[in-house]
């Protein structure tokens, strides 16, 4: 069972290059001691939209495999397009992964060797995910975690309002409506300000930022759109 919405790509702030995380899993305990589910998420990096997850009993190339053949279908993903960066476990340096990635012409990269928080676009949403009240300790079924993620993955698309993307929802950046909220946000602080400029003691209040572009491991020197 997975999660996936269609849609447009995004041009990450003007350049053509988009980048995506992929966690191979997070484990979900399951019922017993030592049982575990097993989460896998593709990550939008500039929008920190989740297009696409899945919740499996085991850690596999072809289940990694099917849910990026999905998502890039489903966000219409032009070849040429798009890293996918992931961590070196066995799922994402898999034959099968890897023989997906060259034919839709997605370039893959990889957390450096014995650095696991290489990635921290994809472990700040599991920490969200954990932290998420009603989060349980244990999930009794597969079922149960399922649904769980599922309403998760809405809310955290949808109406969570992330502090790395300027207090903006996933959706919203994902899906270009980032400038006209910030335009709307502008217009309604200043006129909160014309009517009432003694309650904004240092200067007259603005927005938080529109997101820039989003890297992991940056290169020294960036490439420059004009």
């Amino acid at each position: 069972m997975s999660g996936s919405e269609g849609g447009p790509r995004r041009r990450t702030a003007g350049k053509p290059r988009h980048r995506a995380s992929v966690r191979p899993y997070t484990k979900l305990k399951g019922p017993a001691k030592w049982t575990y589910f097993y989460l896998y998420v593709i990550l939008d990096l500039y929008s920190r939209y989740a297009v696409g997850w899945t919740v499996q009993h085991r850690e596999s190339g072809e289940i990694a495999k099917a849910l990026l053949a999905q998502a890039a279908e489903q966000q219409g993903v032009t070849p040429g397009t798009l890293t996918v960066h992931a961590d070196r476990g066995s799922s994402m340096t898999s034959k099968p992964v890897a023989f997906l990635l060259s034919d839709l012409g997605i370039t893959r990269t990889h957390n450096r060797p014995y650095t696991s928080t290489d990635n921290p676009y994809s472990e700040a949403q599991f920490k969200t995910l954990k932290y998420r009240p009603g989060f349980p300790d244990r999930f009794p079924s597969i079922e149960e975690a399922r649904l769980f993620c599922r309403e998760f993955f809405g809310w955290y698309n949808q109406a969570h309002r992330h502090g790395g993307i300027g207090l903006m929802t996933p959706h919203a950046v994902h899906y270009g409506r980032a400038p006209q909220i910030h335009q709307e946000r502008a217009r309604v602080l200043q006129e909160a300000y014309g009517r009432t400029p003694e309650r904004f003691v240092r200067f007259a209040p603005r927005p938080p930022d529109l997101p820039g572009a989003a890297w992991i491991n940056k290169p020294a020197t960036e490439e420059v759109a004009h």
